[in-house]
């Protein structure tokens, strides 16, 4: 699904601009990353694509829907086409990594052969087969990544939303994740990527989308992390 943002600015109360006046257009099967300062409005923006938030102006459409006036019921199908990979990974500890993942299809009804069988196909993607029956505490921080990352495509979402991913990993677990993700961008899932890490962008270079006080300051295809020292 094609996202689009037209003008659009966000203000939370009583007068804190996330987001001002952004123009921003993403096609079907993009990888980006989303660079910036902390506080420069990178989630605000994730948020706006998920529906967390709604605009205060301006328009969000995400293929065929536009968010600002998106029903309760259509929200809740067009979610099921975004996945979503956290920074904590946000696993539930008392449940297996294959319960993890399968929670995911169970709490939409999906029939169990189906649920085995998706949820045995995304372990194996994603390296982790042989932990399938392991809890996230006898995880080392990337095996838990690549859970969240599991079970965030175990729908197979046309958009995968990745806030974070590596900031709690090493360079070796980050690099590891990255290439996961552009695996699976390879097969046609967009992928947005808010980072700060600065040898992951440089070195696996993709369009990179700088954000500043709330504002688009560059866009670039096969960009860097910095432009003239500063992100």
């Amino acid at each position: 699904m094609d996202i689009r943002f037209s003008g659009v600015t966000k203000i939370f109360h009583p007068d804190i601009t996330a987001l001002e006046d952004i123009y921003l257009e993403i096609p079907k099967g993009e990888f980006v990353y989303l660079v910036g300062p902390t506080g420069s409005g990178k989630t605000t923006l994730l948020r706006c694509i998920t529906r967390e938030v709604s605009p205060t102006r301006g328009q969000i459409t995400v293929g065929s829907f536009s968010l600002r006036k998106i029903s309760r019921v259509d929200l809740s199908y067009f979610r099921r086409d975004i996945g979503i990979v956290f920074q904590d990974f946000c696993l539930l500890p008392h449940l297996t990594v294959f319960e993890n993942v399968a929670f995911v299809l169970e709490v939409v009804g999906a029939p169990p052969r189906e649920v085995k069988e998706r949820t045995g196909e995304v372990l194996d993607q994603v390296g982790l087969w042989y932990r399938r029956a392991w809890y996230p505490p006898q995880l080392s921080g990337g095996e838990q990544q690549r859970v969240a990352v599991a079970r965030a495509i175990v729908g197979t979402p046309a958009i995968l939303i990745a806030d974070e991913p590596t900031g709690n990993l090493d360079l070796h677990m980050a690099e590891e994740i990255l290439n996961l993700l552009i695996s699976i961008n390879e097969f046609g899932t967009t992928v947005i990527m808010a980072t700060h890490n600065q040898h992951l962008v440089d070195t696996y270079r993709q369009r990179v989308v700088a954000i500043h006080t709330g504002r688009v300051a560059r866009d670039e295809k096969l960009g860097r992390y910095e432009l003239d020292g500063r992100p």
